[in-house]
Order: C-alpha cells, then sequence, then structure tokens
C-alpha cells in the first residue's frame, strides 16, 4: 500500500472534498458508506476510484488530505481532484457578479475535476434527464457489472468498463440494468471508441468550439453533453455546459446573455462568467442553485 497526504491550508483556495466530488461533475469515485449524492456531508469519508488498473482512496480529514493506492498516487491524486490549480486566483479573478460571488463564498475549496474520458463520456450520456444521485447509480451498475475487479487492502473495487468491455454489452442487458433509452447510445459509442472510429481524446488538442464539433458525433452526444467532457476531464475550462440550472440562471440573472441558440448563447455567457475559467463559474453556480445554496 502507498500512501500520502498533504495540508489543505497548502493549496492556493484550500480544498473541500465533498463539494469537489459531490457537486455534480464527477460519477467515477464512490463514496465508503455508499450514500453519495445523497445530500449529506460526512465528515472523513474515504472516496475511492480506479484509474487504469490503479485504486486510489482518498479522505479529508483534520485539515488534510489523505490518499491510500495500489501505486504511488502523489501526482495522480493532484492530477484527479485539480491540486495545482491556483483557486485563489481564480476566484478573485472571476467577474464582480451577485450571484457569481455567492455562490464562490459559500462553497470555498470546490474545484474541478480531471476524470478520464472514456468513463466521462458515458456517463453524461447517462446523464440526461436524470438527478444526479441516479446517474451515479447508473455508472457504478456498469462498472460491477462489465468492468475488472481490482482487489485492495482486503476489498475488491471495479473499473469503470474499458471501451471493448462496454461494447460487448447488448442493448437489452443494459435496459434491464436501467439505462432505458440511453443503452443503445452507451452501446454505440463504446462500439466507435473500441474501434477506433473516434476516441474522446481526440478532442484535446482542438480549438475549443471544434472539440464541442468534435464529440458530437458520439451517439447521445449533444452540446451540453459534449461541454460536460470537455470540462470534467479535457481540461476546457473555458466550457460552460447549458443544463437546466444555468439555463434558469440565465433567464433569471442574466437574460441578455440568451441569444436563442446553443452556440451563441455560450459564446455569451462564457464572456460574462470570465471567459477563461468561465467552466468553474459554470460548476459554483450549477451546485450553488441545485443545493438550494447549501452544502
Amino acid at each position: 500500500m502507498e500512501t500520502g497526504e498533504l495540508a489543505a491550508d497548502d493549496l492556493s483556495g484550500g480544498l473541500d472534498l465533498y463539494r469537489t466530488l459531490e457537486s455534480g461533475q464527477s460519477y467515477c469515485w464512490r463514496r465508503e458508506d455508499g450514500e453519495m449524492y445523497g445530500g449529506n456531508r460526512k465528515p472523513g469519508a474515504w472516496y475511492d476510484t480506479v484509474v487504469g488498473g490503479e485504486v486510489v482512496r482518498v479522505r479529508q480529514r483534520d485539515g488534510r488530505l489523505e490518499w491510500e493506492s495500489t501505486t504511488d498516487a502523489d501526482a495522480l491524486v493532484r492530477r484527479l481532484l485539480r491540486l495545482e490549480d491556483d483557486l485563489e486566483r481564480i476566484v478573485a479573478d472571476a467577474p464582480d457578479d451577485p450571484l457569481l460571488r455567492e455562490a464562490y463564498e459559500t462553497h470555498h475549496g470546490l474545484r474541478l475535476v480531471e476524470d478520464p474520458p472514456f468513463p466521462t463520456l458515458i456517463s453524461f450520456i447517462c446523464s440526461a434527464q436524470m438527478r444526479v444521485r441516479r446517474i451515479h447509480g447508473m455508472v457504478s451498475t456498469l462498472a460491477r457489472e462489465y468492468g475488472d475487479e481490482v482487489a485492495f487492502d482486503g476489498k475488491t473495487y471495479h473499473a469503470f468498463p474499458t471501451p471493448d468491455q462496454l461494447a460487448q454489452a447488448t442493448e437489452d442487458e443494459l435496459r434491464e440494468l436501467g439505462l432505458g433509452y440511453r443503452a443503445p447510445y452507451v452501446v454505440r459509442t463504446a462500439e466507435m471508441v473500441a474501434s477506433g472510429e473516434a476516441h474522446p481524446e481526440e478532442a484535446r488538442e482542438l480549438p475549443y468550439e471544434d472539440a464541442r464539433e468534435y464529440l458530437t458525433q458520439f451517439v447521445g452526444v449533444g452540446e451540453k453533453v459534449a461541454d460536460c467532457v470537455l470540462l470534467f476531464s479535457l481540461g476546457f475550462d473555458e466550457a460552460v455546459p447549458l443544463d437546466t440550472w444555468i439555463k434558469s440562471a440565465i433567464e433569471e440573472h442574466y437574460p441578455d446573455c440568451d441569444r436563442g441558440n446553443y452556440a451563441d448563447t455560450s459564446r455569451a455567457i462564457r464572456e460574462r462568467f470570465g471567459g477563461r475559467h468561465a467552466g468553474y463559474a459554470q460548476t459554483y453556480v450549477f451546485h450553488h442553485l441545485r443545493t438550494g445554496a447549501g452544502e
């Protein structure tokens, strides 16, 4: 077992692990008590994920972030939780906007994540018209049913299935697991990646709007889902997914940003949210509105 730790106060802008992992941006982590996205904070709870066949467990306790892993995970944890982000500077440079300032002040320490692209792509294909807890349940079920088992510290963890593994699933099987109409989208997208027809990772080097267009070739991926993948796994911090909560924010707080179509509205709200780090603003506002300004 490899272990590590660091003080949250040593990170620019701090870290709130609960808010970071349970703010609706990641479905690749699981909480030890099985109550992830249950709406309750459990101080000191372990969260686990499997990346590249390696188990990583993290928790925040007594002002410190601690981790255990099957490998030396220092660099991996820093990447997955975006610990190198200068969050203090990002918040300080944000536009002087009442809603945004309130969200930043209320949810101090929330960081963007950088999850692996393929699981993120499938997660947000599953997200259509679903609450965050239900999405998390779907993703965990896919890992349990089709992913590799990895033993660590006397427990068994499940990796998210590879494209090849998920492409072997049938639509009927996925429907029985609760994916509903999303089942054919998941199967076809897995087939596209497994065959080499396309891969979400290829979007990383493209200009932002070209990258979004590239991702929409996957079955079940529209512009909003594409923006989620870009923001939460591919490092496009300017992406602002126009989900239900952000649309309601535009309607109530930024009506001049509504341009009648996704592309133009996206450009307008990106500019209003500060451009380069507009995705950070989106994530804070999303979490703020979804939780009723609570946790």
